[in-house]
């Protein structure tokens, strides 16, 4: 179980809950606990993400699995859309430019079906994924090789900024120094059991998962940050709709 070769089950949590009370670690309370035990079935369970096991790399199939389990997402892009709101054709082009080797070059088609799949989280769910992303200006310049390729993925963010369970805006290019200049991040929460919440770092090489819980604190500060800076949705969405009539 701790190399991830093989899945753990509720009976297998109950005991290690029990014994990590016993040894004087931090108990869980009942809500937590059944919580705990909730993901552990559920993880049990075949997700669609398991048809890619060949083309998946472990840490990409542990955020898809977060993401299915997940309630909010805060995201932070610097340039890019992020993920779950990309088109085909920008998940293609963006997949593409950033695999720095052939595995990777080899299996865009099916990291593009992959990706796209993903997004059934904000549409395809009873209580959807509620999304609130902040996106760097220069995501909204990017010259795509084909000029439609980026003027449908920002037609396809003025459609998504229209659901009730996603939020949109904008930092601008002007706007002062701010702590979104460290890089992007995602923050995976889990409504009332803030012990689960988890911040997703992704680098060129690799992607981390930042789990103690004054770091992922630190991060949701940072959003915070982040959307003061921003332009407020109405004015966000007024300015990828003028950005997309440009292209």
């Amino acid at each position: 179980m701790e190399l991830a070769k093989s899945a753990a089950k509720a009976a297998d949590a109950e005991t290690l809950l029990d014994l990590y009370g016993a040894i004087g670690e931090e108990s869980v309370d009942d809500e937590l606990r059944a919580a705990l035990l909730a993901l552990t079935r559920e993880g049990a369970q075949r997700g669609w993400w398991h048809s890619y096991r060949g083309v998946l790399s472990p840490v990409y199939e542990d955020l898809i699995s977060l993401e299915a389990e997940a309630t909010t997402m805060q995201a932070w892009q610097v340039a890019t859309v992020p993920g779950l709101l990309q088109t085909a054709e920008y998940a293609r082009e963006t997949i593409t430019s950033t695999a720095m080797d052939a595995a990777i070059a080899e299996r865009v088609s099916a990291l593009v079906e992959i990706r796209l799949a993903r997004q059934s989280v904000l549409t395809n769910r009873e209580e959807p994924l509620r999304l609130w992303a902040i996106i760097g200006e220069p995501a909204l310049r990017t010259k795509t090789t084909d000029p439609s390729v980026i003027h449908e993925q920002l037609a396809r963010l003025a459609r998504m900024a229209e659901l009730p369970n996603i939020n949109i805006q904008v930092l601008p290019s002007t706007a002062p120094p701010n702590v979104g200049q460290t890089g992007s991040f995602t923050h995976l929460g889990f409504g009332a059991h803030k012990d689960l919440d988890v911040v997703h770092l992704e680098s060129l090489t690799n992607a981390i998962y930042v789990e103690d819980a004054p770091q992922v604190s630190l991060y949701t500060q940072a959003f915070e940050r982040l959307r003061a800076a921003a332009l407020p949705v109405e004015q966000s969405l007024a300015l990828i709709t003028e950005a997309r009539d440009k292209k």
